[in-house]
């Protein structure tokens, strides 16, 4: 199943309240070839919150891209050179993000109805930093016809200078639907995100958007240059120690889950010492175990410990406890 394109990219998708700094670390324990993303952080929270709380990182965590929300050409490029100034590897620009809070923003989704200013953004970004900068987007939004406007949007940021493109390949309806529906609906198009690399042989497209298991994602991404995995990787996180081995060759993943997890507890009890926020890992590895037997008794046993105020650290030991328990039993 191996892809014979030699800068064929994974990736974890953007995922706000998700893939926070916790929750890149363990994933890079299950693949050292997978690309990280950041939660959208909007531009003004870069240039002036607590940046080390918003975008600081695990030097682990590498390659690692930070996404970023605007539709201010100035304030990007600035927050793109802070980005620079940590050490990320890219940038990218949320073109994607359907939500209302980012409409009243004037970003997100609904930039794909003005290309040239996504362009604008793109270009002054691009000349902030001297890594590369990348965009995100949908097929289009609502009644746009996506066979033309799609085109006339990538057109608009290549002549900019933009080299890749990660299209989720379903529409954003900005009027009528949640969020969390437009994960769902309208239909998936990955043909047409396939025409788009025809149209666009030399810029690098990535394919996001119900990407389940990576047995019909290379399928589905015949002829692109990556894939993104969103909420599957989320909530069966284990997919992801399959990537090295049969998407680029790379030796078979030896580790057990419960060698993963003893790794978690360590990073744990160093990490809440200082971090509060620590205790987001509980939520992160939920799915480590998703499909096996026991599978609810681990999630059932992380859920009342933590409820009962029992440290991040020691309620993954109870846990994996339980867990050996249960296999020690069968």
């Amino acid at each position: 199943m191996m892809n014979s394109k030699p800068d064929f990219r994974v990736s974890v998708a953007p995922m706000m309240d998700w893939t926070d700094r916790h929750c890149r670390w363990f994933h890079r324990q299950l693949s050292a070839r997978i690309w990280l993303y950041t939660e959208m952080v909007v531009a003004d929270a870069v240039i002036h919150g607590d940046r080390d709380y918003l975008i600081g990182y695990n030097a682990c965590e590498h390659p690692v891209v930070l996404q970023i929300g605007g539709s201010d050409p100035v304030k990007l490029a600035e927050a793109s050179k802070i980005a620079e100034d940590y050490e990320y590897d890219e940038v990218n620009i949320n073109i994607g993000c359907p939500s209302d809070r980012v409409q009243s923003g004037s970003f997100g989704a609904c930039l794909m109805l003005n290309p040239d200013l996504v362009a604008e953004c793109f270009n002054a970004m691009q000349q902030a930093v001297t890594i590369p900068v990348t965009v995100k987007c949908r097929l289009g939004v609502d009644n746009q016809n996506v066979e033309q406007t799609l085109p006339e949007f990538l057109r608009a940021v290549t002549n900019a200078g933009c080299q890749r493109v990660i299209i989720h390949a379903r529409k954003a309806w900005l009027e009528g639907l949640s969020p969390k529906e437009n994960r769902d609906v309208p239909p998936l198009d990955y043909k047409l995100v396939r025409e788009m690399k025809t149209l666009f042989p030399d810029t690098a497209i990535e394919l996001n958007g119900g990407l389940t298991d990576l047995n019909m994602t290379l399928p589905a991404a015949e002829g692109l240059d990556g894939i993104m995995l969103g909420r599957a990787a989320y909530h069966n996180p284990w997919i992801l120690s399959e990537v090295d081995d049969h998407i680029f060759g790379d030796r078979a993943f030896s580790k057990t889950r419960e060698d993963i997890v003893r790794k978690i507890i360590e990073y744990t009890a160093e990490m809440e010492k200082t971090d509060r926020s620590s205790k987001a890992i509980i939520r992160h590895i939920m799915g480590l175990y998703a499909g096996l037997p026991g599978a609810r008794l681990w999630r059932r046993t992380l859920s009342e410990t933590i409820a009962k105020g029992v440290s991040p650290s020691e309620t993954l030991q109870a846990a994996l406890d339980v867990r050996l328990d249960m296999q020690g039993a069968a």
